[in-house]
């Protein structure tokens, strides 16, 4: 039996689940986190995002069967966690979802935690215009530097169709960066 199981294992257990639990927070909070950040922009999104992720997590373990990592199948509950409240966040103030996203870039500079410059702020704005699915995947070569076999792993996504999407993206990044107006958000002195 792998470690995986064995920690599996206690994660369901009844007299080791609290444990297990918080040895799980410290070895996947701050990765889920930046996942779910680069998806909800915000700080205090994500760390609502990531909150909802870990009760997801924690009320679904004894029904993971196991057919995917651990990480795996934690990655994508937190994924569909960033959709569901960016779907929300639609829905709640009747906009598009490029409203939505133009909203989140105009608070993005507002964000303590955020400290960009110009080129940072222009790629935000980019992969803001970018579907969910081609930032995820985006976000998960150029920032987590994972291989494509490893992003395929978690997003059910043939490699070479991830790789088109990354070529492509990477493509329109580099045609499209120096023609990008940085002023609307700029932070006010």
């Amino acid at each position: 039996m792998n470690s995986e199981e064995d920690f599996i294992k206690k994660l369901i257990s009844n007299s080791q689940k609290d444990a297990a639990f918080k040895k799980l927070l410290d070895m996947y909070q701050v990765k889920l986190y930046w996942l779910i950040r680069k998806l909800v922009i915000t700080h205090d999104d994500a760390n609502d995002v990531l909150q909802n992720t870990f009760i997801r997590v924690y009320k679904g373990l004894p029904k993971f069967t196991q057919n995917s990592s651990l990480y795996t199948w934690m990655h994508r509950i937190a994924y569909n966690e960033a959709l569901r409240f960016i779907e929300q966040n639609k829905k709640k103030h009747h906009v598009s979802i490029d409203d939505v996203n133009s909203s989140y870039l105009d608070t993005l500079m507002e964000d303590s935690f955020f400290e960009g410059n110009e080129i940072q702020t222009k790629l935000q704005r980019i992969l803001a215009g970018l579907s969910n699915k081609q930032r995820e995947i985006f976000n998960m070569k150029y920032y987590d530097d994972m291989k494509f076999r490893e992003i395929a792993a978690l997003t059910g996504i043939k490699e070479g169709t991830l790789k088109t999407s990354y070529y492509n993206t990477v493509s329109l990044i580099q045609s499209t960066i120096q023609n990008i107006e940085t002023t609307p958000l700029q932070k006010a002195d």
